[in-house]
């Protein structure tokens, strides 16, 4: 077995914050100078929907949001009380703002129109991997941005229907020891901490890339024997002593397992199985939000076959195999699949 090689300070392909900055003055200062600013105060806003679930997260054993909310959601999975307070959180915080027009959310069977004027669509899984959350495990919300190509003609699927390659803006918020806020619109991937006692997320890396070293891939190997053959050549190749020394680490949040690839270089895969080949993560809220920060850092992600980013979905919910991190190793990942 491979020893589990010392990963070192992270993050290994950031630059580090040298004096304290918001991360409303952040967007601010990078702004376009022909910006309006609307781009800006949504990031914001999320931001404050952040803030408002990680106070929830942290207190929840003691709030009574742990457990079940007693029903199932469009996916037909069992909402969580925290999902349930997540959703309600970011639609609170995106609507009446004059900037939201629709929202898409994993807990909702439909778009919800805020604002038909408005320039931009928010789609987000309000709290991925909610499973984990009775047991102390990080969880973490997902979003993207797209900007609406009309606002003078109605609302229509066209406006969220639309590849990754279409966002204009992408995070996550993690919850876990620290809450950190990962975001790119386009100029590089930035992560702020959130400092509980001023309330405030402040820069912590700039420019963040994947490692020219990955470190880890995360792959849940108790569901490997349900994949198709190529994803084993895949786990042999990773595996093999003259591939890199790379370490198998699984969380089961994706963005927690995403996190910790982007900071020490690594892969990020869920597949589909023979009876379940379309996968379980959805492609518009989940995987191209993710696609597009790995892009940002110098990786890409995959369905396995293609760029996940260039795949135009056709439903809000549409599922997806997602391969996400860093570049070559994804590129090893189409190659073993495409293997006859």
């Amino acid at each position: 077995m491979k020893t589990d090689p010392d990963p070192g300070p992270p993050p290994v392909g950031g630059r580090p914050a040298d004096h304290l900055v918001t991360i409303e003055r952040f967007l601010i200062d990078h702004q376009p100078a022909s910006a309006t600013g609307s781009l800006s105060r949504l990031l914001n806003d999320i931001a404050l929907a952040g803030k408002l679930i990680a106070s929830r997260t942290r207190r929840a054993g003691l709030t009574e949001l742990l457990g079940k909310a007693g029903v199932t959601n469009v996916q037909g999975e069992d909402q969580k009380l925290m999902d349930v307070y997540a959703d309600d959180a970011m639609t609170a915080v995106l609507s009446g703002q004059g900037r939201v027009a629709a929202i898409v959310s994993e807990e909702q069977p439909a778009p919800l129109v805020i604002d038909e004027a408005a320039p931009y669509i928010v789609v987000h899984d309000p709290l991925d991997g909610s499973s984990n959350i009775d047991s102390n495990v990080s969880v973490g919300t997902i979003f993207g941005i797209y900007r609406r190509e009309d606002v003078s003609r109605p609302l229509s699927d066209a406006d969220w229907l639309r590849p990754g390659r279409d966002l204009v803006a992408a995070g996550y918020v993690l919850y876990g020891t620290s809450t950190m806020l990962v975001y790119s619109a386009g100029a590089g991937v930035h992560a702020f901490t959130l400092d509980p006692e001023v309330g405030e997320f402040l820069l912590t890396w700039s420019d963040l890339r994947f490692p020219d070293d990955p470190v880890y891939y995360s792959l849940n190997l108790a569901s490997a024997p349900r994949w198709e053959t190529g994803m084993g050549r895949f786990v042999e190749w990773l595996n093999r002593p003259d591939t890199p020394n790379l370490t198998q680490r699984y969380i089961g949040s994706a963005v927690a397992d995403f996190h910790r690839n982007l900071l020490h270089g690594g892969v990020f895969g869920y597949p589909g199985e023979v009876s379940r080949p379309e996968g379980k993560l959805r492609l518009l809220y989940e995987g191209a939000p993710l696609a597009y920060l790995a892009e940002q850092a110098g990786g890409r992600a995959s369905d396995g076959i293609r760029d996940l980013l260039a795949i135009e979905p056709t439903g809000i919910h549409q599922r997806t195999p997602v391969f996400v991190g860093d570049r070559r190793l994804v590129d090893r990942l189409e190659i073993c699949l495409a293997e006859v």
